[in-house]
């Protein structure tokens, strides 16, 4: 449970656009429970009929520019700063690391997408400033990159 509870700040200036608060936390991750609810979602879920938030947990979607929107998911039940409409700057707090939805974890689920609607958008390619990716072992600085499909990254500031 090591990033629960952890701030998440903007990395652009944008305006939100889509909230949803509320669903609880999931308080105990088991691995046969966890993969049984995976497999449900991935055979039953229905973009166009079932709540979002049954997968996304709680979330919100910032627009950064006409056509670009980022989501943020699986966000601390009740940690979302703000209201739809808000005006955000870049480095403000939008709420924390949660472990709500379809999470095995507690962890940031972040995208950039084409529109507002998390179900039927189409993902963006995005660079980082700075984040540190996993390799043999380590932790490693990189700056201004697209991370690997594989990559297992993390920002961190010592």
């Amino acid at each position: 449970m090591l990033w629960l509870g952890k701030p998440i700040f903007a990395p652009c200036d944008g305006e939100i656009v889509t909230i949803r608060d509320g669903i609880p936390e999931r308080a105990v991750v088991h691995w046969i429970v966890d993969s049984a609810i995976a497999i449900k979602n991935a055979n039953s879920f229905n973009e166009y009929n079932d709540d979002f938030s049954q997968i996304a947990g709680n979330y919100l979607v910032l627009k950064c520019q006409n056509n670009i929107y980022m989501a943020f998911a699986h966000l601390q039940t009740n940690s979302i700063k703000g209201v739809v409409g808000d005006r955000i700057k870049k480095g403000e707090k939008l709420g924390n690391v949660g472990h709500s939805g379809n999470s095995t974890s507690p962890h940031l689920h972040f995208q950039l997408m084409d529109s507002a609607d998390i179900a039927q958008s189409n993902g963006l390619p995005f660079l980082f400033e700075e984040y540190e990716v996993y390799r043999k072992g380590v932790w490693e600085s990189v700056y201004n990159q697209i991370p690997a499909h594989t990559d297992r990254i993390r920002f961190y500031k010592k």
